[in-house]
Order: C-alpha cells, then sequence, then structure tokens
C-alpha cells in the first residue's frame, strides 16, 4: 500500500483529494494537516466522509510525514516550497497542487507571486504534472507541479492545434469562466451568496497568475515562444470550468481534418473525450469527474473556436494528482478515478 499524506487538508482541494484517495485501493491516507483545527475529526468539518473516514487533523511533523512514500501539498503558494525539499531528501515524493513549481522560472514566479522563491533546486527538478503531455517525465520524477485548473482546460484544448503548427501564435484567445470554489473556501465578500448570484464578473484582465503558466507550457509543447490573452469569469456556481478558446489557422483545414486531429491525438486517453464536431460541452456533464470534455468548431473559414470544459476541483486539482500520484507508482492511471459525473 502507498503511505499518502495531505499537508493543508480543511481546503476544497484538500478535502476533494481525501474523497478520492480514501477508497483507493491501493492507498492508506496515514495523515491530513491543519494548524487551525489540528487534534479535530475530519468529518466534523466535512460531513459527507462520515464512515469512511477516522481521521483527525494534526499538525504538519516533518518527521512523520517524511516516513511516507507520498505526500500532497493542497496549500496556499510559499508553503510547499519550504517543506519539499526535506521530504524529497528523505526520499518521499511529492505532489504540490499549489503554484510553487509550476512556473520553470523563479524570476517569472517572483513576479507574479511577489515572493522570492525560495526552493531553487528544487525548482529545477519539478515536472509539469499533465499526464496527457508529459506521461513519461512523470513516471521518472520525484516532485509533480499539479497544473492549475484553467491552465488544464486551456492547454488541453489548444495543444493539438500548436503542436502541429496550425494556428498563428499571435491570435490566440483564452475566455475562461470557473465557478466560485475555484477562488478556495476562505471568507471573502465577492463570493457569498448575495455577491455572487445572478452576476458574471470578468477579473485578472490585464494580468492572470495562470498566464504565464499556460503560455510557458504551450510553448513547450508547440516549440515556439507565444503568447495569449487570458481573461477569467467568474460564475455563479459552485464548480466547473469553462474554456473558449480562440485562434487563426495558418492555412486552410477542413472541419473533417481538425476533428480528426483531436480524435487522434487523443486516442486512448482515459480522461479526454473529444465530441463530435461543432457540440456544445456544458460543465454539468464533468461534475465531480476526472474529465476534460472538448469540442472543435470553425464558424468561419480560417478561425477554430474549441470548447473545453473540467471539473476544477478534479480533473483540474485533486483527480489530476491522484492521476499523477497512479504514474509515479506504476499503477494503472485510471485507478481511483472511475467516478461517473454526477447529474443533475
Amino acid at each position: 500500500m502507498i503511505r499518502a499524506g495531505i499537508v493543508g487538508g480543511t481546503g476544497y482541494t484538500g478535502v476533494e483529494l481525501l474523497r478520492l484517495l480514501l477508497p483507493h485501493p491501493e492507498v492508506e491516507v496515514v495523515a491530513i494537516t491543519s494548524r487551525a483545527e489540528a487534534g479535530q475529526r475530519v468529518d466534523t468539518h466535512f460531513p459527507n466522509l462520515r464512515g469512511h473516514c477516522d481521521l483527525y487533523y494534526t499538525m504538519p511533523d516533518p518527521a512523520l510525514l517524511g516516513e511516507l512514500d507520498v505526500v500532497f501539498f493542497a496549500t496556499p503558494h510559499g508553503v510547499a516550497m519550504d517543506g519539499a525539499p526535506e521530504l524529497l531528501a528523505k526520499g518521499v515524493r511529492v505532489i504540490d497542487l499549489g503554484a510553487d513549481f509550476r512556473l520553470p522560472d523563479a524570476e517569472v514566479f517572483a513576479q507574479w507571486y511577489g515572493m522570492s522563491h525560495r526552493a531553487p533546486e528544487a525548482l529545477a527538478e519539478a515536472c509539469y504534472g499533465l499526464p496527457e503531455y508529459y506521461r513519461a517525465k512523470i513516471s521518472a520524477a520525484r516532485l509533480i507541479a499539479n497544473p492549475g485548473c484553467y491552465p488544464t482546460a486551456v492547454i488541453l484544448g489548444l495543444a493539438p492545434l500548436l503542436a502541429e503548427g496550425l494556428l498563428r501564435e499571435d491570435t490566440l484567445i483564452a475566455d475562461c469562466k470557473s465557478g466560485v470554489s475555484g477562488a478556495g473556501r476562505a471568507a471573502k465578500v465577492d463570493l457569498i451568496l448575495p455577491e455572487a448570484a445572478d452576476s458574471v464578473s470578468a477579473y485578472g484582465v490585464s494580468g492572470h497568475r495562470h498566464r504565464p503558466e499556460i503560455e510557458a507550457v504551450l510553448s513547450d509543447i508547440s516549440g515556439t515562444r507565444l503568447e495569449l490573452q487570458f481573461t477569467p469569469h467568474l460564475m455563479p456556481m459552485i464548480r466547473g470550468i469553462h474554456a473558449t478558446l480562440y485562434g487563426r489557422l495558418r492555412q486552410p483545414v477542413s472541419d473533417a481534418a481538425l476533428q480528426d486531429l483531436f480524435i487522434t491525438r487523443y486516442a486512448g486517453e482515459p480522461f479526454v473525450d473529444v465530441l463530435s464536431f461543432g457540440s456544445c460541452p456544458a460543465t454539468r456533464s464533468v461534475r465531480g469527474a476526472n474529465i476534460c470534455r472538448i469540442a472543435v468548431h470553425q464558424p468561419r473559414p480560417g478561425l477554430v473556436v474549441v470548447l473545453s470544459v473540467i471539473d476544477n476541483l478534479v480533473k483540474g486539482a485533486a483527480g489530476q494528482a491522484v492521476q499523477n500520484m497512479n504514474r509515479l507508482f506504476s499503477l494503472p492511471e485510471d485507478m481511483g478515478l472511475a467516478h461517473i459525473a454526477l447529474l443533475p
């Protein structure tokens, strides 16, 4: 059995990770930490876990965590970079669901996150944990940078086109919508029901932290430095991300060829579902499931629109982390992740 620990177990991502790991046939969750709730039962805070979880929150104990096989950090940025190096030195594999190891350049990280990177050596060996594009590297890694939720939806939608050199790099637009759980569990006035309901609002238009992550990964996949306009929006829903992605073709490509490109690229991928050409996937179709549903459109010759939807807490966070863990320990990639999406 894989002995696992979760650092930061009171947020939506941490408890979603626990929900997925508890029934995993090859995992024993040994510890889940919270400084504020140490000593309290997890299921008193998350009653959906009653009957499935007897764990108590504990203080983060490096000695205990250092005895485990894998430790997940479901923490704000700045936490994993302090804890990961000691665990790596003890032979523990680390999967960071935060942002500490997603950007390969420490200076770019400092620019966007307002702090110096305190573990540059660990940053240099971190592997970006998007299995559909970095599967072999993930299998050999010790430290996984779990992708952000918006980047997961955007990269999976645009990468097939960019990898083939079909899109002009100066025309890329990612117009994205997210449920309020993507902003975390901390109390914020703009996220309470009277503020968020019956309203849609954009944010981070002039610069969002996920933009350099998206650009870095898509540049790596395409082999060409590129930029895109990324505009996120807050939607009055709990879960889900909808990414509407725009690009201009370099040369004419038929609808059938575009569809065949996506079908071929994601053939055999357990967690990417390419719908029929011109479909419109809805976020409700992926709620609770580790799946990205994609549909391609060409509304006029030369203009491609890709629609990509995920559950931000599953394929956009905890589910993808489990997918990465399975790769690290040579397990079937879909083990523990065969959940069917919830409808209605």
